[in-house]
């Protein structure tokens, strides 16, 4: 094995904490080095993340979690992703959803959005009061998200509290060290969700309306193509999945880091023209996806190692995203960085078809939490989720004055 071999231990609470030191660290002796423990490459430098994002002999190559009969359902939503699809097969499902989307949902979404972020935002004040204390995350940064995808898919009102449980239950199966009570709650979670969504497009083909949901049922493309049932409900699953998750973790890594930057927060007040740069560098200075993997399809020769064909490299995005070969003093939070070619919502194929609406949702939460408060203090130090690939917070507790 040729090039450095990293000692970076990503189950160490300081690590979860603050991978930050740790990257650097690691990116002075070499953009690309060995993880023994994981088994695999780590990129930890911009280029050569942007690269592994971006070679196409660098893929998402899914294999099925043994053993099969244990985990059918987990399979079948992974099996048909867009997210572990390379082209042809990519191509035509990216199409194929692309079509759907571009019947205007986001511009659509845009003022129901806006309108709940407030509602939310106002609530969380006046329960404050100016002295006690609220929880942002349970109380805006989870449901509105999962509210908008709910809405998006025609969700009725009476299912939506059962959506992102199932998110949260399915996505920890990404973590390592995971344990077996863990995987058998996300496989019971993706039987419950594959089973809701296949009643629920069953309904839209015989009533559709104007959601999405209907839109992925019926679209076909110039050859008459069309989404498999199962491709309707995994795209549907990884909709909320990778929206939910990206959403929430950008709101309390994002709030908690202008809290932390007090000069910023003030800055962004006084000129709310800042907000959309803003959205970019919270997305920047603390990523909510931290990791992404890829398989090599052939010998690729990558930071000055080769990735043996077969052998899986990833993508260290929240390392990517403060080199200081490309952001000018990384480690500072600018949210006026007008330069900010982040990596935080992927790159090539795999770059995120919700990235438009992630940044509608984004923009109205803080826009609202700006709007309706004079003042935002933590009231008690937040506490971090224990995993690394996906970065967020259990919880982010504030005083709001009116």
């Amino acid at each position: 094995m040729t090039g450095a071999a990293v000692p970076l231990d990503l189950a160490d609470p300081g690590v979860v904490a603050d991978p930050y030191p740790a990257f650097a660290r690691a990116r002075a002796q070499a953009p690309v080095q060995w993880h023994e423990g994981l088994g695999l490459w780590l990129a930890f430098t911009h280029a050569e993340s942007n690269a592994v994002l971006r070679d196409r002999r660098l893929g998402r190559i899914w294999a099925d979690r043994e053993p099969v009969e244990r985990f059918g359902s987990f399979n079948l939503i992974h099996r048909n992703a867009i997210l572990e699809m390379e082209p042809p097969d990519h191509t035509r499902l990216r199409r194929l959803i692309s079509t759907a989307f571009a019947r205007g949902h986001v511009e659509r979404l845009r003022p129901w959005v806006e309108q709940l972020a407030r509602d939310l935002v106002g609530g969380l004040v006046e329960r404050s009061g100016g002295s006690d204390a609220v929880d942002v995350l349970s109380g805006m940064a989870e449901q509105l998200p999962v509210a908008v995808i709910a809405e998006l898919l025609g969700v009725p009102q009476t299912d939506r509290p059962l959506l992102r449980p199932w998110s949260n239950a399915i996505v920890k199966m990404y973590e390592y060290g995971r344990t077996a009570a863990v995987e058998d709650a996300a496989e019971r979670a993706a039987e419950e969700f594959v089973g809701y969504l296949r009643a629920l497009a069953a309904q839209r083909r015989q009533v559709p309306g104007e959601d999405l949901l209907s839109h992925l049922v019926s679209v076909r493309d110039a050859d008459g193509d069309r989404l498999t049932e199962d491709e309707l409900v995994t795209t549907c699953i990884l909709l909320l999945n990778a929206g939910h998750e990206a959403t929430v973790n950008v709101s309390g890594n994002g709030l908690l880091a202008l809290l932390e930057h007090p000069d910023q927060l003030q800055r962004l007040r006084a000129d709310p023209g800042l907000l959309p740069t803003a959205i970019e560098e919270l997305m920047r200075f603390d990523s909510p996806l931290q990791l992404f993997e890829r398989t090599a399809t052939a010998d690729v020769g990558i930071g000055g190692v080769t990735v043996r064909e077969g052998q899986r490299i990833a993508a260290l995005l929240g390392a990517a995203n403060r080199d200081p070969a490309v952001f000018a003093d990384p480690d500072t939070l600018d949210v006026g960085r007008s330069e900010n070619p982040h990596i935080s919502f992927g790159a090539g194929v795999h770059f995120c078809i919700g990235a438009p609406l992630a940044r509608v949702e984004l923009q109205a939460s803080f826009r609202a939490l700006l709007e309706l408060t004079s003042r935002i203090e933590l009231a008690h130090p937040a506490r971090r989720r224990p995993e690394f690939v996906i970065r967020g917070l259990r919880d982010l507790p504030v005083v709001l004055t009116r």
